[in-house]
């Protein structure tokens, strides 16, 4: 049976000027009762390009902990190089449906790459208003081309160009983060898997939505990963959870923004905070964006660092391997 998938519920919804049951989101959840308005926070924003890294070490450091959000300007991504990625996955996203259920997610499939709408366990069987495409673009040995689509011919080439500067920029993150901590420059990188670190895309495919204040684009959750490195466009719809609100992540032009997942957390014992975040839609334009997950090898257990544990400090968290965490996760199983 096929799939249906939600930008084609959403050009059914705007005809009748509704949306399904199984997109409204219970009081509790639903933005326009609880998104927080007038005074609000910023989100940390820190240039990338500060040559003292001691300084630039403090702010990431800080961020980290204090939000397990930021966002970096002057990160050295060239911005055609990300004006092409983004122009490849909307032209995805603009095929018939046909053409991309050729990239489906297989029912039976352990890995979550490819095209779907459903990541994880539905709870009381609501849905989230988004699309997405899943592959691994780094290393290698972890792509599989089969999920990679071949319209727009360009797709390969703008998505192997962004790999290699994200890269860049994560391999820094990483060890600006590890001295954060008191750590050497190259500690949490080789924790989280060293050179088989797997760099995760996802495109995320937020159709217009005729009832924005009832439904969520991806409810409220914490990134599994070490860290993701996302790519907005200009549409509004990012929110963090902050002193117990919800608050809009301003749109800053060609900024990167940056949070810190769980295994970060659990290294780090809780220094640094995987960031409570969730994302909004809205009733005439579409929202896409792309982030990149930085993801343990999946046999790799991950557990607090030793060298930040001590009698005052003793570990928060278990040690556990990522497909485990994963699993466990994505089920809504405790851990």
């Amino acid at each position: 049976m096929a799939v249906e998938r939600v930008q084609t519920i959403a050009f059914s919804s705007i005809l009748v000027d509704t949306i399904p049951p199984e997109f409204i989101r219970s009081e509790k959840e639903q933005p326009a009762l609880t998104t927080c308005l007038g005074c609000i926070p910023q989100v940390p924003t820190i240039d990338f390009s500060d040559p003292d890294e001691g300084n630039l070490t403090r702010l990431i450091a800080e961020a980290s902990s204090e939000w397990g959000m930021f966002q970096i300007v002057n990160h050295g991504i060239p911005s055609e190089v990300i004006t092409n990625l983004q122009k490849a996955g909307k032209e995805f996203f603009e095929l018939p449906q046909e053409e991309k259920e050729l990239y489906a997610k297989p029912p039976d499939s352990k890995s979550i790459e490819g095209y779907g709408s459903k990541l994880q366990k539905e709870v009381e069987g609501k849905k989230a208003w988004v699309d997405h495409l899943f592959h691994n673009i780094w290393p290698p040995s972890a792509i599989n081309y089969q999920y990679w689509p071949k319209n727009p011919p360009s797709y390969r080439a703008v998505n192997e160009e962004y790999c290699k500067w994200v890269q860049r920029v994560g391999h820094r993150l990483l060890s600006l983060l590890s001295l954060g901590l008191g750590l050497e420059k190259n500690e949490l990188k080789e924790n989280v898997g060293g050179d088989e670190l797997k760099y995760l895309l996802k495109i995320n495919y937020y159709p217009p939505c005729p009832r924005p204040d009832l439904a969520l684009g991806v409810v409220a959750h914490t990134d599994m990963s070490s860290i993701t490195i996302l790519v907005p466009n200009e549409v509004q719809g990012l929110q963090v959870f902050r002193d117990d609100h919800w608050f809009d992540v301003k749109y800053i032009p060609d900024a990167l923004v940056i949070h810190i997942g769980d295994q970060l957390e659990i290294l780090s014992n809780g220094k640094y905070k995987s960031v409570l975040h969730r994302t909004t839609v809205t009733k005439e334009i579409t929202r896409m964006s792309w982030p990149v997950f930085l993801e343990p090898p999946s046999e790799l257990a991950i557990g607090p660092l030793p060298k930040l544990i001590n009698e005052k400090n003793p570990p928060k968290y278990q040690k556990k391997k990522y497909c485990d965490y994963v699993y466990c996760k994505l089920n809504k199983i405790a851990q």
